[in-house]
């Protein structure tokens, strides 16, 4: 598990709890089972109504993705393959790369090399690969999106909640103790609400599509790849050209580490 998640979660926490203790109020006040009702099961009643069911199906990956994480490209390999692959060609041509594709682990990649085998126009590659990048992406905001929909959903139905509750709290007018009570108790729809939107859903949102940056970026570094092997370049320009999807801290450790002082 991501190790920030858990600490994210935990400091959240933490931080609620210790306010409320602060401020004197007790921490059974936390248990309402009516407001964790209204929010946790009207938050998946509107998501269930504004998400198609095929997107539903893959809730279960994406909580896991959210909490776990992914492994990450690691571009400065994929430079140095790249490098490579350009030194191959370089000498024994295109077709000698055939062989490299079925020890392509990714998915992308290896679907971008079949491309470069299949001997297409370079226009037509390039259309192909950014459609496809373009699709992933796509594909992967919508998904992220259903946590932005749960964060924005979850605290206007603790608003729902707290007037539910205040309309109950209405049956106890000619008893002042039991009243206060109730008001009190409705508010914590509203804190349940604000609490699981702003700290859960919509942070979970901003991790998936963070990572989809960082996927997608790879992805346009190994069309890029791609295409620069079908022009068949020199190894260096292949690894100049590549050198500039890194940060420049990345570039600068790839170039001691690979005694590469430009070209």
């Amino acid at each position: 598990m991501d190790i920030t998640t858990i600490i994210g979660i935990v400091v959240a926490v933490v931080g609620l709890l210790s306010g409320m203790v602060l401020k004197g109020v007790p921490l059974s006040a936390l248990w309402n089972a009516a407001a964790l009702l209204i929010i946790l099961v009207g938050t998946a009643g509107a998501v269930l109504n504004a998400t198609p069911k095929k997107d539903i199906t893959k809730l279960g990956s994406l909580f896991k993705l959210a909490l776990i994480g992914r492994k990450e490209e690691d571009n400065t390999a994929l430079i140095k393959q790249f490098v490579n692959y350009a030194q191959m060609a370089h000498v024994e041509g295109l077709l000698s790369l055939e062989d490299k594709i079925s020890k392509i682990e990714d998915p992308f990649f290896k679907w971008s090399m079949g491309w470069l085998m299949a001997g297409q126009d370079a226009d037509f590659v390039k259309q192909a690969l950014e459609t496809e990048i373009d699709n992933i992406d796509s594909r992967h905001k919508g998904l992220a999106g259903i946590f932005s929909q749960a964060g924005s959903y979850a605290p206007t139905l603790g608003v729902l909640g707290a007037v539910v509750g205040l309309i109950a709290a209405m049956g106890f007018m000619d008893d002042t103790e039991m009243l206060a009570h109730a008001i009190a108790g409705a508010f914590m729809a509203t804190i349940y609400g604000i609490f699981t939107g702003y700290v859960l859903w919509n942070p979970f949102s901003n991790r998936l599509k963070r990572m989809n940056a960082h996927e997608i970026h790879s992805k346009r570094m190994i069309a890029e790849g791609v295409l620069l092997l079908q022009q068949n370049l020199s190894p260096s320009v292949v690894e100049d050209y590549l050198l500039s999807y890194l940060t420049t801290k990345e570039m600068v450790e790839y170039r001691e580490n690979n005694n590469s002082g430009g070209h």
